[in-house]
């Protein structure tokens, strides 16, 4: 907890951020690197209220280096601790383009879809039946449907923008029908299909050590949630021609989805040369280590 002596230090620090001696100045914007997240309110105001355009330059600088180290530490801490919450890893990127976010609307409105699912669910259903009333609720009702018009854009890995939208890639909203459905108490986990992000739905046997013999069947998230087989995954390799692996068939990890997340993104801000943004997503990676 701060004290009203360490505020008026920080707001001292803040206030010679015009030094011209740039020794000097590394040694302020160290004191200040060192106060963290405290420090980003008192700076925010600071850039409200200067019009110097090299102590506005510096502070975003510095407002930067702080998220970033603050954005590194939770995402290790997910990888380490959390990584079994696939929502929380989701939101998480998205305070990558939005600090601000607010996560307990999300989870919300999460949750006001999941009982919406859960009052049409019973214990008589089948597999398919069960994936049928989440898809009516998802690209029926609530009018989901994948961005094919603008599949690279970075609003696609986003869940606010996802939610707001009801527009998304293959990854995005198969994310959704994955955090839906295991809050739900349904098997459906995520395969990291290259090119193609799809879902499984494995039989109650194969949740503990999934493997090939475990899928029932495939979910396509960017096509209504459209049911398959094993099939169309082999056919869609081969016209790719790439050689056959055992992870293309079977349920990947959240962590995998975080990371794969995470990688479009970079994808698509390397089509609009956004290097600050790709920087500070290559350093979330890093936490993956």
């Amino acid at each position: 907890m701060s004290t009203p002596t360490d505020n008026a230090t920080l707001n001292a620090l803040i206030n010679l951020m015009d030094e011209p001696d740039e020794s000097a100045f590394n040694l302020i914007r160290q004191q200040i690197l060192l106060r963290g997240t405290r420090a980003l309110a008192p700076l925010e105001r600071a850039l409200d209220n200067t019009f110097d355009t090299i102590v506005q330059d510096r502070i975003k600088a510095i407002i930067r280096i702080i998220f970033r180290e603050d954005m590194f530490a939770e995402f290790s801490n997910w990888f380490h601790y959390e990584s079994s919450d696939l929502l929380k890893g989701f939101m998480l990127v998205t305070k990558t383009e939005f600090p601000s976010l607010n996560q307990e609307e999300i989870v919300i409105k999460i949750e006001q879809m999941k009982m919406d699912i859960w009052i049409e669910l019973h214990e008589n259903l089948t597999a398919f039946e069960n994936v049928k009333v989440i898809n009516h609720l998802l690209f029926d009702i609530h009018h989901f449907e994948g961005n094919k018009s603008d599949l690279t854009s970075p609003q696609n890995s986003y869940i606010n923008s996802l939610l707001e939208s009801k527009k998304g890639s293959p990854l995005s909203l198969g994310m959704l029908i994955i955090i839906l459905a295991q809050r739900l108490g349904l098997p459906i986990y995520g395969v990291n299909l290259p090119q193609h992000f799809i879902l499984a739905y494995l039989t109650d046997t194969g949740i503990d050590h999934p493997g090939e013999n475990d899928v029932l069947f495939y979910i396509n998230p960017f096509n209504n949630g459209a049911i398959f087989t094993r099939r169309e995954i082999e056919l869609f390799i081969g016209q790719m021609k790439i050689k056959p692996e055992t992870s293309f068939f079977t349920p990947c990890t959240n962590t995998d989805i975080i990371r794969r997340l995470i990688n479009n993104l970079i994808y698509s801000y390397k089509q609009s040369g956004n290097l600050d943004k790709i920087e500070d997503l290559e350093t979330m990676l890093i936490a993956f280590k």
